[in-house]
């Protein structure tokens, strides 16, 4: 039986100044926009992702000048990271029922850093990968246009597998140390297990 898993693939950007520029306006637009929307859903005591989408993606695109599938991935990760606090009180992870530390944490929206990470699909990003080597470039959407030839390194494996893939999943823009990075996560194959 051959089962597949999920691996994720770091490659490093290289970002002239301008495209730099871009990607930190874009980071800090779509973390504003998710703590924005934290705030509306606390407030709305609105928490599935069905109505949320509904109810506040609209303004969500007009306030914070996010394109369409953008303002969709700001709406999930919203809701998940909302998903995932809940599953911490529930599992009184943040005191019990009442206590000062709860109450604090189920009073207060959830703040999304402005350097926070930014996941991306493929309707935002792509990728384009030289015949041989280590680097490529992708092409990703900002707040300033979407950004071509942006230009990649990372190591010749993990390049290998992402380009061995048709579809590459979720890849999430990250900012880290002044290093500029993309995880993407693609399916693989696992070694045949014996019984």
């Amino acid at each position: 039986m051959v089962i597949s898993v999920k691996q994720v693939v770091q490659v490093r950007l290289l970002p002239t100044p301008e495209q730099a520029s871009a990607l930190g306006d874009t980071l800090r637009a779509c973390n504003t926009a998710a703590s924005w929307l934290s705030e509306q859903m606390h407030t709305a005591g609105v928490v599935r992702k069905f109505d949320v989408q509904k109810r506040f993606y609209a303004e969500l695109r007009e306030r914070f000048g996010l394109a369409a599938q953008p303002a969709i991935r700001v709406i999930g990760k919203t809701v998940d990271a909302c998903t995932t606090l809940r599953a911490n009180l529930k599992a009184g992870n943040y005191g019990l029922p009442g206590s000062d530390r709860r109450r604090k944490v189920e009073g207060t929206p959830i703040r999304f850093r402005p350097q926070a990470g930014q996941p991306f699909d493929a309707r935002c990003l792509s990728w384009q990968f030289g015949d041989a080597g280590r680097d490529g470039t992708v092409s990703i959407w900002t707040v300033a246009g979407r950004l071509r030839g942006v230009r990649i390194v990372g190591n010749p494996r993990h390049l290998a597998l992402l380009r061995s893939r048709l579809v590459i999943g979720e890849t999430d823009l990250l900012y880290r140390d002044g290093v500029w990075l993309l995880h993407a996560v693609v399916d693989g194959p696992e070694a045949a297990r014996r019984e």
